[in-house]
């Protein structure tokens, strides 16, 4: 049963390359985001496949889907929905907004407000939301993939940290090499092949495959590479703050699913360097750096300088 979900799940990414072509290891880390039940923030410049990265995995794993386009004028509710007084019954009728998905696409989350970014908190960590004093639950599964332009862009609200870690990944698309885009410009649009894409896992399926990876072995040894790891961001000169205990666990937890879509089911030290700028990148600050711009070269610093083995 593992190796026929494997098969299935290396289908999908093959499916997903039809629309981004040379972008294997991006496609990679998304799909291991959401085995590992997370969260996943993709940031470039505009135009670079983050919405259709998006509606892609939304369509190879059977997932219903929806988008919000964020805008500066966008309120909770607009996300959320709203209980609206019906004369006839007497009573309030909840509407349930367009969070009420599998999978959501919030497209350009920066371009909102904070009040409004902090709408999808709750939603995010606990997979329901709360309308003057009841709780709704969401669908299962529930994921979040969000956009964001860099914060150099005009008319950006830079996300706070505690938005930002809610998403268990950061991924860049960047731009394509030479030959992949020679492909595209001589192939046409590849989102025009969006609607033909086949779907390759079920619902039920992807759950499957997340048990599997949650039982994928983290030896003493390897666990102590990562406490090492997290230490280091604590007590270098050059780190602002440290990884919070919660992202070591988000770490585990990918390495887990990179190390399953190996076809392996315990660790090893590469796993975890595999999947750290994703994981750590937006979760370390430089202690000069005001704008976050600096986090790529601490996640260099990082790796170069914890030993493997101790």
């Amino acid at each position: 049963m593992t190796d026929q979900l494997r098969h299935k799940v290396e289908e999908a990414l093959s499916t997903l390359g039809q629309v981004l072509l040379g972008k294997e290891e991006q496609l990679r880390l998304a799909l291991t985001c959401l085995l590992a039940e997370g969260h996943l923030l993709i940031e470039d410049l505009p135009g670079m496949g983050k919405t259709t990265l998006a509606h892609a995995l939304a369509r190879v794993l059977g997932l219903d889907d929806k988008r919000i386009q964020f805008t500066s004028d966008m309120l909770p509710a607009d996300i959320l929905g709203v209980s609206v007084f019906e004369p006839g019954k007497g009573s309030f009728r909840f509407h349930p907004g367009p969070v009420f998905t599998q999978l959501l696409l919030a497209d350009e989350i920066n371009r909102s407000t904070p009040k409004t970014q902090s709408a999808l908190l709750e939603a995010m960590e606990e997979g329901q939301v709360s309308i003057e004093g009841e709780r709704y639950p969401l669908p299962e599964p529930f994921f979040v993939i969000a956009t964001q332009n860099p914060s150099t862009q005009y008319g950006t609200f830079p996300l706070p940290e505690s938005q930002l870690d809610r998403f268990l990944m950061r991924i860049a698309l960047g731009y394509p090499a030479p030959d992949v885009e020679r492909r595209l410009l001589t192939g046409g649009d590849t989102r025009q092949h969006l609607g033909a894409l086949s779907q390759c896992l079920t619902p039920a399926e992807l759950a499957q495959a997340q048990a599997a990876c949650r039982r994928v072995h983290a030896s003493s040894s390897l666990i102590d590479y990562v406490q090492r790891l997290l230490q280091y961001t604590r007590d270098a000169a050059g780190f602002s703050y440290g990884v919070s205990p919660r992202g070591g666990l988000a770490l585990l937890r990918c390495a887990r699913c990179w190390a399953w879509l190996d076809g392996r089911d315990h660790l090893v030290p590469e796993d975890v360097q595999a999947v750290l700028e994703a994981v750590v990148g937006h979760r370390v600050r430089a202690a000069e750096d005001v704008a976050g711009h600096e986090s790529r070269r601490l996640v260099a610093e990082l790796m170069a300088e914890v030993d493997v083995l101790g």
